[in-house]
């Protein structure tokens, strides 16, 4: 299976999913002018990644800044890691929730989609 790479831009996060170390990106700002068609290439992807993924998979996200539409899609990313998690067991999925330490939206979306989700997340603080 392919490497998925997007380059950012000032209103698309870097995306980088990386099928044999396990690793899956998400970095910058999400304000995709359409988001469902921004997003869909990395659901399409996790769809297959799904299928057989590595043994441990570590989810990186660190968002600037992210609109509604884009909240919707950054869920069905995780609903699609969700399945990976129910496959490989508790150690198999770890997503890494990055924050400003003074950005209090941040921290409570990735809360938020904690509490939906069925996947153990990691709150990380940056420090500036």
């Amino acid at each position: 299976m392919e490497n998925l790479s997007l380059q950012g831009s000032p209103k698309t996060p870097t995306v980088k999913m990386d099928t044999e170390k396990g690793v899956i990106e998400i970095k910058g700002r999400s304000i995709p002018e359409n988001s469902i068609d921004f997003y869909r290439p990395i659901v399409e992807w996790l769809d297959g990644y799904a299928q057989s993924p590595a043994e441990i998979t570590e989810v990186n996200i660190q968002l600037e800044y992210f609109n509604t539409s884009s909240s919707k899609c950054i869920l069905d990313v995780f609903k699609k890691l969700e399945t990976v998690y129910k496959k490989n067991g508790e150690k198999g999925v770890s997503i890494n929730w990055f924050y400003e330490e003074d950005d209090e939206d941040m921290l409570e979306a990735g809360e938020d989609y904690q509490s939906i989700l069925k996947i153990p997340f990691k709150m990380v603080e940056l420090e500036e």
